[in-house]
């Protein structure tokens, strides 16, 4: 297939461009600045620099902008755009601007998805988040998570809306909480760093039920998902990874990587006492891993060899 994806330069972006190359099809990957911009620094240059082997790359190309709109209609035919890229500055915060991003994420949605209709595009596949509204498994009533989980789903809201209008197939992915090689510094990077320094990692939130997963296992669901074939034909998933706690998911991890880099990993699980954010959410739908070729245990040997050369400049020995 002849595939267009948004944000490219993101880690999950990055993960399914991969895979989408890996699985035989060619990937036009759309970036929002110059490639001399600021923006792309540190590891987020590294994961450009390795899509620059996988996919073509058009730079200045933002969502809905003209230059987006010219590399449709230059395309050729293409059979599925792929909006992945979405608005996430300040993402955390409560100040986060929902309608601003919103404007953002679906700017000239209406003139994309006739441009798409032009070339032959067969769907348009929208990456959404566990943290939307209605969306995953978890305390009800299923509010958003956050003004950026709003974000999102207005953007779903919009997007099918206009779907429909055009004649277009709207099917949804949804991530929920992956980790992995060139991931940002949140939460598993915490405990890496934590443990390659030989201290103990304090987990503050251990109750929180979320569902953590391997960025790889999410990729190759993702482009068998874009693909439409067999099990992954449906027009929404929502693949579950590690639903569990934070405390749990910690020492999951702490067991992994002792056995493979010989740390300590030594954990604190404190005492969670307030509660600001919804208790569970998580996804809803269990992937046939077998089917798409996926291994646990790989996934694993990766992950503690990419921290170990992060961390140490040296490779794990399964790897040399």
């Amino acid at each position: 297939m002849k595939v267009i994806l948004t944000g490219a330069s993101s880690f999950t972006g990055y993960w399914f461009v991969e895979a989408l190359s890996t699985a035989g099809h060619e990937v036009t990957a759309t970036l929002s600045g110059a490639d001399s911009s600021g923006a792309y620094e540190s590891t987020r240059r590294v994961r450009l620099d390795r899509l620059r082997k996988v996919c073509n790359l058009i730079f200045d190309a933002s969502f809905g902008s003209r230059r987006f709109l010219e590399v449709i209609a230059e395309s050729g035919k293409i059979d599925v755009l792929c909006h992945h890229w979405a608005e996430v500055r300040d993402y955390r915060s409560a100040n986060f601007d929902a309608l601003a991003a919103l404007g953002k994420n679906t700017k000239a949605i209406e003139s994309v998805l006739q441009a798409l209709v032009r070339a032959g595009g067969q769907s348009f596949v929208l990456t959404g988040s566990v943290f939307e509204p209605g969306e995953g498994a978890g305390n009800l009533p299923m509010r958003a998570f956050s003004p950026y989980g709003l974000s999102k789903g207005l953007t779903a809201s919009v997007c099918a809306y206009n779907c429909e209008r055009v004649g277009v197939p709207l099917r949804k992915f949804v991530i929920p909480n992956p980790f992995g090689p060139l991931e940002e510094a949140r939460f598993t990077d915490y405990l890496m760093r934590t443990w390659f320094s030989h201290r103990t990692a304090s987990v503050t939130t251990p109750a929180y039920v979320r569902d953590n997963i391997h960025v790889s296992l999410l990729a190759m669901a993702y482009a068998a998902f874009v693909a439409g074939k067999g099990k992954f034909s449906g027009d929404h998933l929502g693949p579950i990874g590690y639903a569990e706690t934070q405390g749990a998911f910690a020492e999951r991890m702490a067991r992994e990587c002792r056995t493979r880099l010989g740390l300590e990993c030594d954990l604190e699980l404190r005492p969670q006492t307030e509660f600001p954010e919804p208790l569970i959410r998580t996804n809803r739908d269990w992937v046939d891993r077998k089917a798409l070729g996926w291994c646990e245990n790989d996934a694993w040997n990766e992950f503690a060899s990419y921290y170990q050369e992060k961390y140490t400049g040296h490779q794990t020995k399964s790897d040399l």
